[in-house]
């Protein structure tokens, strides 16, 4: 038997030189993580692949940062299904919404999934600057 999911996760990521969104439930700033931009061979690319999510997410403190994150989200997530919550929004905010935000979007909506949630990913700002 399939499990319906019960709650809608949506998790994007964005650039704060673009401004912050609203109507979000949750807002990370992941400027603190190593940054691709400022390694040549990487500022074209995006977070999409997997050279630049390595850059950052397998860094000391993007493996740090991740292993700590993963169980707070996953408590919000459990704790929302059970007060009932219908939809999440995670918005992820790196400078210009290209590498940083984008590889973490990517990792936690593989990471996050379980069958009472359904993950929407997107990246607002991923085509500027590009």
């Amino acid at each position: 038997m399939q499990t319906t999911p019960r709650l809608r996760l949506v998790l994007f990521s964005f650039g704060f030189k673009y401004g912050a969104p609203v109507d979000i439930n949750l807002l990370l700033d992941v400027r603190f993580l190593p940054n691709p931009y400022w390694v040549e061979e990487l500022r074209p690319k995006t977070g999409l692949l997997p050279e630049v999510g390595a850059y950052v997410l397998e860094s000391e403190a993007g493996a740090r940062f991740l292993e700590l994150l993963l169980p707070a989200l996953r408590c919000a997530l459990e704790e929302s299904l059970a007060a009932g919550k219908r939809n999440v929004r995670l918005a992820i905010g790196c400078t210009g919404g290209r590498h940083r935000s984008v590889a973490l979007v990517e990792r936690l909506a593989r990471l996050l999934a379980m069958p009472a949630v359904e993950i929407t990913a997107f990246h607002r700002d991923i085509e500027r600057d590009g």
